[in-house]
C-alpha cells in the first residue's frame, strides 16, 4: 500500500509539473474558456472606444461587453489587407487561438468571431497583465529565481508557436506577463504568411536578426501534436479562417521545425531537447 501511495504522489507531481511547464492560463481559467468564447459572441456592447497611434496600427476597438451581470473588456478588430506595409487579417487571430488550443499551449486568450457595426471581425478577451516584456526589459525587472525555469520554457514554446504560424510581428509589446510570471501571447493579425521567406526558413533559430533564439526545450506532447498535423486536421481545427495555401504553409513550417529539432537532438541528445 505504501508503495502505491508513493507511485500515486509521484504521478501527481509529474503531471502537475508537466502542466506548469506548458499551460500559461490556470486550470480554472481554462475551464471557463467555452463560457468566454460564447460571451464574446453574444454579450451586449455597453461601451466602446477606438484605439489609434503607433501601438494600434489596425485601429481596433476596445469594447466593454456585458451579459448576465458579467462585464468584461475585449479587443475587436476587422483589419484585412495591407496596412503600414504589413499584411493584416482578423481571421488569423481566430486561427492562432484555435491552433493554440489544439497544441494545448494555452497561451492565447479566448478569441471568437463577432459582428460589430455590421462588420465581421475577431474579438478577444482583454487580458489584464502585470506588465509586458517591453516594460520588463526597459525597467530591467528580473524574473524571480524560482520562476526562471518555467519562464524560459514558456519562451521556447512561444518561439515554436510563432515559427509554426509564421508570425512576423512578435515584439515585446504583445508578450504579456502576469503577476506570477505566466506568459500570455496577443496580437496575431500578422501571421500565417505564405511567401518563401516564411516557408523556407524559421523565424526563430540560430540566424535570428537579434542573435540566436532557439526552441531549446519543448514538451514531447507538443512535438507529437505537431507531427500529427495534416491538411485535413488543420482544416478541422481552423475552419474557414485559413485558406488552403495558408494551411500548406503551416505544414511546410511544421516540417522545418521537426527537421530543426531532429538536428538539435543529434547534437545534444534527445533528453536535452524534449521533456
Amino acid at each position: 500500500m505504501k508503495k502505491r501511495l508513493i507511485i500515486f504522489f509521484s504521478l501527481v507531481v509529474i503531471l502537475g509539473f508537466s502542466f506548469l511547464s506548458i499551460a500559461q492560463f490556470t486550470p480554472e481559467e481554462l475551464a471557463e474558456r467555452p463560457k468566454w468564447e460564447e460571451f464574446l459572441q453574444t454579450a451586449e456592447v455597453v461601451d466602446q472606444i477606438q484605439m489609434g497611434g503607433r501601438e494600434a496600427v489596425t485601429s481596433p476597438w476596445r469594447l466593454t461587453l456585458e451579459k448576465d451581470g458579467i462585464k468584461r473588456d475585449a479587443l475587436w478588430k476587422n483589419a484585412e489587407g495591407r496596412m503600414k506595409g504589413y499584411l493584416e487579417n482578423w481571421r488569423w487571430e481566430i486561427a492562432a487561438y484555435r491552433l493554440d488550443k489544439y497544441l494545448e499551449l494555452h497561451m492565447v486568450p479566448p478569441t471568437a468571431e463577432r459582428r460589430f457595426q455590421g462588420e465581421r471581425g475577431s474579438c478577444q478577451i482583454w487580458v489584464t497583465s502585470e506588465m509586458d516584456l517591453r516594460i520588463k526589459e526597459r525597467e530591467k525587472i528580473k524574473v524571480p529565481s524560482y520562476k526562471i525555469f518555467h519562464y524560459n520554457r514558456a519562451t521556447y514554446l512561444h518561439r515554436a508557436f510563432d515559427n509554426l504560424i509564421g508570425n512576423e510581428d512578435r515584439h515585446q509589446g504583445n508578450i504579456l506577463l502576469t503577476k506570477d510570471w505566466r506568459m500570455i501571447l496577443i496580437d496575431h493579425s500578422r501571421t500565417f504568411r505564405t511567401s518563401k521567406k516564411f516557408t523556407k526558413k524559421l523565424i526563430y533559430d540560430e540566424k535570428h536578426k537579434e542573435g540566436p533564439k532557439l526552441m531549446k526545450e519543448l514538451p514531447r506532447a507538443f512535438v507529437e501534436k505537431l507531427k500529427a498535423l495534416n491538411f485535413e486536421l488543420i482544416r478541422d481545427i481552423v475552419g474557414e479562417y485559413l485558406t488552403d495555401d495558408e494551411i500548406e504553409a503551416v505544414l511546410a513550417r511544421r516540417d522545418l521545425i521537426i527537421k530543426w529539432l531532429d538536428n538539435q537532438i543529434k547534437k545534444v541528445g534527445e533528453d536535452k531537447v524534449l521533456y
